[in-house]
This record gives C-alpha cells, sequence and structure tokens, in this order.
C-alpha cells in the first residue's frame, strides 16, 4: 500500500465517520407545529465508500472514486421493530436513480445505508429509470413499493431522446431485503406518477391514489390528485379515477400536485401530506401542503388548511433542481411522534418531527384558502379582532 493511497484512505475515513455519527439538533419551532432539525439526514457524502472507491491499492493505486454519486432524496419511509428506515431514491453521476435503504436508531440522525442497494426485479419492459418510492404496510400482510418507472416514449420522433412516458410500478417484500415485481399500475387516464397505494381494502378492492397526467411533464387537463380502485393488486388496473384534491387557479398548487406518502390514520381522519407547484418567474416552485379525508371515504377532503406547510428556506433552496421540497415519506412512532421525511432542491434529505395531535389541529383549526385577496384580508381581520381581549400578552 503505498502512502498516497493509505493517506486519502485515511482523510476519507475520518470524514465520512464523522458526517454519518453527527448527533442532530432540533431547531426551535415558530410555527408551533413541526420542528426542523440543524443537519441533512442523507446526503451524498453519506453513499457508502463500498459503493464509491475500489479498495485494492493495486488496481486503484491513487484511491480515486469509481462510481460517483450526485444526490441523496425523495425517500420513502417505514418503521421496522425499532429501526427507522427510509428508502432514499439514489442518482448516481450517470443520471440513473435507485433505490437504497438507509437506517437510524433514533430517526434523526446517524442513518447508515445497508450494505448493498435494492435489486429491483424487471418485468417485460425494463425501466430506464425509477425514483420517489412510496411504502405501504398494507392489511394483506405485504409492504408494498410503488414508484415512478420511467421509459423512452415509443412514439416520440426519431431524434428526439427526451421524450419519456411514466407509469406507476408496483414492488413488495416482507423484509425490504427480497422484493417480488408487480405489473405496473394500468390507468385509463394517460401518465401516472405520485402513485400510493392505500393501506387497507375498500369493499374488497385495493385503492389507490392517483396523479393523472397527459404528459411525462405536464398534467394538462389531468385534474389534480385523484383516487380508484383495483379488484386485484397481481394485476392492478384503476378503470375510474374520481378527483380528491384538484389544482386550482393561483395558489401553490395551481400548475401540479400529487400526494406524498400514504396517509395516517386518526379518530377524526386521515392525515395527507401532499406537493403542491406553481410557476414562476424564476420556474416551478414545489411546497409541501395538508389536508385530511373521511375515515370512511378517504377520497373526500373534510379539512384543508390554506397555503404551504413547508417550503424550502435559506439553503434548502439550492440544489439539482432548486427551490423544491417534496416528500413521500413520513413515519408515525408509538408515543405520536411523526417523523416527516423531505427532501430539498432534489439533493438531499431533511427530517422534521411533529405529533398527530399538533397535525390535526392544524388541520381542523387552521383557516381555508379562500382563493381571493380580499377574503385573505377578511381572515387575518377575524383572527385580529378575535385577539383583541389577549392583546396584554404581546
Amino acid at each position: 500500500m503505498n502512502e498516497l493511497f493509505k493517506n486519502r484512505l485515511e482523510k476519507v475515513k475520518i470524514d465520512f465517520y464523522a458526517l454519518t455519527e453527527r448527533k442532530n439538533e432540533k431547531l426551535f419551532s415558530i410555527n408551533g407545529i413541526y420542528n426542523r432539525y440543524k443537519n441533512p439526514v442523507v446526503t451524498r457524502q453519506h453513499i457508502p465508500l463500498h459503493w464509491r472507491f475500489d479498495l485494492n491499492p493495486e488496481t486503484n493505486p491513487n484511491f480515486m472514486e469509481r462510481i460517483g454519486f450526485n444526490a441523496a432524496f425523495n425517500a420513502g419511509a417505514i418503521k421496522l421493530g425499532d429501526k427507522y428506515i427510509i428508502v432514499v431514491r439514489v442518482e448516481g453521476n450517470d443520471r440513473k436513480s435507485f433505490f437504497a435503504i438507509a437506517e437510524s436508531p433514533n430517526g434523526i440522525d446517524n442513518f447508515r445505508f445497508w450494505d448493498k442497494p435494492i435489486t429491483l426485479p424487471q418485468n417485460q419492459k425494463p425501466d430506464t429509470n425509477v425514483y420517489d418510492m412510496r411504502l405501504t404496510k398494507h392489511d394483506d400482510g405485504w409492504i408494498y413499493g410503488v414508484f415512478c418507472t420511467e421509459r423512452k416514449d415509443p412514439s416520440a420522433p426519431e431524434g428526439d431522446t427526451s421524450t419519456a412516458m411514466a407509469e406507476a410500478g408496483i414492488a413488495r417484500t416482507k423484509d425490504l431485503i427480497t422484493w417480488e415485481r408487480l405489473p405496473d399500475l394500468i390507468s385509463t387516464t394517460g401518465q401516472q406518477r405520485n402513485v400510493v397505494l392505500f393501506p387497507h381494502l375498500i369493499d374488497g378492492e385495493y385503492a389507490f391514489y392517483t396523479r393523472p397526467q397527459d404528459g411525462f411533464i405536464d398534467t394538462g387537463k389531468g385534474g389534480g390528485i385523484g383516487f380508484g380502485l383495483s379488484e386485484t393488486i397481481e394485476n392492478p388496473e384503476v378503470k375510474e379515477e374520481v378527483i380528491v384534491d384538484a389544482k386550482t387557479y393561483h395558489t401553490i398548487y395551481e400548475v401540479k400536485n400529487g400526494l406524498g406518502p400514504a396517509p395516517l390514520k386518526t379518530p377524526h381522519g386521515w392525515l395527507q401530506l401532499a406537493h403542491g407547484v406553481r410557476n414562476t418567474a424564476a420556474g416551478l416552485r414545489y411546497t409541501l401542503y395538508m389536508f385530511m379525508t373521511d375515515l370512511e371515504k378517504p377520497w373526500i377532503v373534510t379539512h384543508k388548511p390554506h397555503g404551504h406547510f413547508i417550503a424550502p428556506l435559506a439553503e434548502e433552496r439550492v440544489g439539482d433542481v432548486s427551490n423544491v421540497v417534496f416528500s413521500n415519506g413520513w413515519i408515525e412512532d408509538e408515543d405520536g411522534t411523526v417523523f416527516i421525511y423531505y427532501a430539498s432542491s432534489d439533493t438531499r434529505m431533511h427530517v422534521a418531527t411533529s405529533t398527530i395531535d399538533k397535525l390535526v389541529d392544524y388541520c381542523m383549526n387552521s383557516p381555508q384558502d379562500k382563493l381571493h385577496s380580499h377574503l385573505s384580508v377578511q381572515t387575518i381581520n377575524e383572527l385580529v379582532d378575535a385577539n383583541k381581549n389577549f392583546m396584554n400578552l404581546l
């Protein structure tokens, strides 16, 4: 082993373990709804060294990184036993995304990737790219991963190497190690991404939240977050979709919206976390918002606070695709704590924590968007008037 190899290896190891063993710090919450944390929980620098470097001094005498990674983001989440697990979208320098599992003892720091990425079986149409897996622990005993599978559009004109098609891929597992690939979801409403499997059967059928869209990027006439049923999961097909939450003019979900993780059940209804997209002079802006749906009819919205729930702040605004937060994973703990895993700017993973009680309070008691500026002022004035007898507290 030459000195260059030895010195570089030692430096890289020191930096890696300092990062992966660093304690995280809960930040004070001004809004009182959730707490952000000081550090991202997973970044590309968390990728294991044996995925990146050839550790053989003879074949890599300069200790160069042989396989580079660009980002680690958009993770599904689940708790198994006492371990907090996220299924991360890892993107290589070659632009290809894949899924890899990172595990933490407490959900907020010390995330370490498992020894190898997930080996995802292929069906008759191999995926070109896969990403953004939502995890659902279902009543039928399986853990399902529903993700976007991307392939080149076969109808693209000759020479067009960028036009793609998005479909909902489905795989299931009992241990997160061995995965069974099922056929992609069939939908009659165009391309599908941001599809989420509901955790219970409805009238004996599997239920999906969907996001119909005309093209790979643009939703077109797609109306927002949908909901539909499939007779089986082995041959999944949603023939009819109802719109749960429509995209709406001059809102944070004006251009498109999609559900994040599978909903959380409470006595008051299902807590739902979604992303909304609007256009700006600087490009698309992604934020997160919440709503609640009926316990018995989870496609009917019962409460919906106005505006965004989490928006990108400070360094979260900078990355591969700037001004973006996105979530497709959260975990409800036994004590009612909720770990909300969100990515910033298609680059890194963060966590925010809240509780079931706080999120229900937020959804049920926050004002709704009345869709007009003068009505927003009216809502503010109503709170000002209600506070008149309590101004001595300020």
